[in-house]
């Protein structure tokens, strides 16, 4: 995501390292490079041209303290105008009908139908909503199916009828199944073309008139660049949506309908997807994702995946066993699997400051825990439990029976000591300086 207007940003910056202040020669070298690269990335020339003329503006206007270098200023002034360009504050739903309904629109291909089954798994698990799916898409019966598989999926019914052609009336008959079945929310999924056409636009249209939804969002593929900014703009002109979601932004993309969108439309950003997983969605954080475009991280954003995992519970008991040097394997391959829900394993390192460059052309594969996890599930439930009893004979039988080699097992069994070790210094020294306060 962003990496090449990441890279490009930075080459950008370096122009003004070893500079002693900002000049207006130095500034417009500097965003002559800046505005080049936003091009590249595909961002609207009339957005990149005003964000560079106001950083510039910005830039000349400011004391540089003598503790802060004109790079490092730069890089904080482009930081804020990005936040800025991309919305500034995080726009959230406005969810307050009872059912609530959310109105789905794009084009087809976009992704909406699988946007909608994300969005309904993401409500109903942390904002404990009680959603229905509703199929109004009558002219690709595909579109009926998929919709129905991702509800068994993430086990949110659907509401469709397959013996009506009449979207308008199938999205009323939804909201009055909502009611007598109490439902909170309803998410109405639409039909896309290939092209914006008249009659798309009139039924979509008498859809919103008739169901006068919560939220409209027009779900755009954000990999077609400035198509997809043009599109939004005459869904716009005709829906007055609510909001932009943009899908398939772990892709080749290169972010221009990001950074264009939110200022050609006035309208904000709300949720983007990042992959194929139907856990694979984020709220946009403008502020967040600038720190993304300029390679600072996006720590705040792991946390919370991370707390999203996390069982106090257990963290209890894992504690309790890591201060008796009792950590297991089964804990260990418990640990694996918390990783793994927390999603793309590349996404979630570059997440955390300065890694995201250094693993930029490295592959790391989602199956990157396989072998461990075959060579674990390999053991008995004994040599889980009791590592230290993982002699010659079993560690031999444990490679043969997860496909691995001996030495893949013997690595595995050296790290694992390795890390037992730390986790209960760790855990020492922390309970170390509880003592005192104990005793007291």
């Amino acid at each position: 995501m962003f990496d090449n207007l990441s890279e490009r940003l930075e080459r950008s910056f370096k122009i003004l390292k070893g500079e002693g202040k900002i000049t207006e020669i130095n500034v417009a070298e500097t965003l002559k490079d800046v505005r080049k690269a936003l091009l590249d990335a595909d961002v609207n020339y009339k957005v990149a041209k005003s964000f560079t003329d106001t950083v510039k503006e910005k830039a000349l206007g400011q004391n540089v303290l003598t503790a802060v270098k004109p790079s490092q200023l730069m890089v904080k002034i482009v930081h804020d105008e990005l936040t800025a360009l991309m919305g500034g504050e995080t726009a959230e739903l406005v969810l307050e009908g009872r059912p609530a309904v959310i109105l789905m629109s794009g084009l087809q291909g976009s992704g909406k139908t699988t946007f909608s089954g994300k969005l309904a798994r993401m409500l109903k698990t942390k904002k404990n909503r009680k959603p229905l799916l509703v199929a109004c898409d009558v002219y690709r019966p595909a579109a009926i199916e998929q919709l129905r598989v991702l509800g068994e999926q993430i086990e949110v019914p659907v509401y469709s009828e397959l013996d009506s052609k009449n979207p308008v009336q199938i999205a009323l008959n939804a909201i009055h199944e909502a009611k007598a079945k109490g439902y909170d929310l309803v998410i109405v999924d639409t039909a896309g073309r290939l092209a914006i056409d008249e009659q798309m636009m009139n039924e979509i249209e008498a859809i919103k008139k008739a169901v006068n939804p919560d939220e409209t969002l027009f779900v755009v593929d954000s990999m077609t660049g400035q198509d997809a900014v043009n599109t939004a703009r005459e869904f716009n002109e005709r829906l007055d949506f609510n909001g932009v979601v943009l899908t398939k932004l772990d892709g080749d993309t290169r972010g221009g309908a990001a950074l264009s969108i939110r200022t050609v439309v006035n309208k904000p950003i709300k949720f983007v997807g990042t992959g194929e997983k139907l856990d694979a969605i984020d709220q946009f954080h403008p502020a967040r994702m600038a720190d993304r475009i300029l390679g600072m991280g996006d720590i705040v954003s792991l946390v919370e995946r991370a707390q999203e995992q996390y069982d106090e519970e257990e963290a209890k008991r894992l504690q309790k066993k890591i201060a008796k040097n009792q950590f297991d394997f089964n804990d260990f391959l418990s640990q694996i699997h918390q990783i793994k829900k927390m999603g793309n394993l590349k996404e979630l390192a570059s997440m955390i400051p300065g890694v995201g460059k250094a693993i930029k052309d490295i592959d790391i594969d989602d199956n990157a825990f396989k072998s461990i996890e075959a060579i674990i599930y390999s053991m008995t439930p004994q040599e889980r439990t009791n590592p230290e009893i993982l002699n010659g004979t079993r560690r031999t039988r444990i490679a043969k029976g997860s496909g691995t080699s001996i030495q893949e097992v013997n690595r595995l069994l050296k790290q694992f000591d390795q890390t037992r070790k730390m986790m209960k210094m760790v855990t020492g020294s922390k309970m170390g300086k509880m003592m005192p306060k104990l005793k007291k």
